[in-house]
């Protein structure tokens, strides 16, 4: 029996993928994989250790947030937030994972998330409700991006009718 495989990726350095089955049983969270790179040491996104990760979910579909420029972020910032988001496209091409990309306000507003940075820690206390088995995977402040991830991907799932 072949169980679809569904990845929710909250795209950044601090970023992260869910893995779901197709009727949005949690299976697991990992964070983006990323190490120190060039002169500069800043960090990015590792693609290797991607494509590694995603090959291991047997992925059949990638939800993914369509990220754009963010206000009063400068060059450097937003050109390394831009290159992550290509290389998540690119490493989900060359896994042969289609990815659908999904906006901020149309995965929120399925969430029940009001738009506004002050409410973004709303993600964590969802998924605790939704998954309280999988509690302890969202336990610290800095797993808001890995109940973001989640939330994309039913978002996903519950916009395309999978779900």
């Amino acid at each position: 029996m072949n169980i679809k495989r569904i990845i929710g990726i909250d795209v950044g350095l601090n970023g992260a993928i869910a893995e779901m089955t197709g009727d949005g049983e949690l299976i697991d969270v990992h964070d983006m994989p990323t190490l120190i790179d060039g002169k500069k040491l800043r960090p990015t996104v590792n693609a290797p250790l991607l494509a590694s990760l995603i090959y291991k979910t047997q992925a059949t579909k990638a939800y993914c947030e369509l990220v754009g420029p963010r206000p009063l972020e400068g060059a450097v910032g937003a050109f390394s937030f831009g290159r992550c988001r290509g290389l998540i496209e690119g490493v989900l091409a060359a896994c042969g994972v289609p990815c659908v990309m999904v906006s901020p306000s149309i995965w929120k507003r399925s969430s029940g998330i009001p738009a506004g940075r002050e409410n973004k820690d709303m993600a964590r206390s969802i998924v605790i409700a939704k998954w309280p088995d999988k509690a302890d995977w969202f336990a610290r402040k800095r797993d808001i991006d890995r109940a973001e991830a989640a939330l994309i991907a039913l978002a996903g799932m519950i916009r395309e009718g999978s779900r």
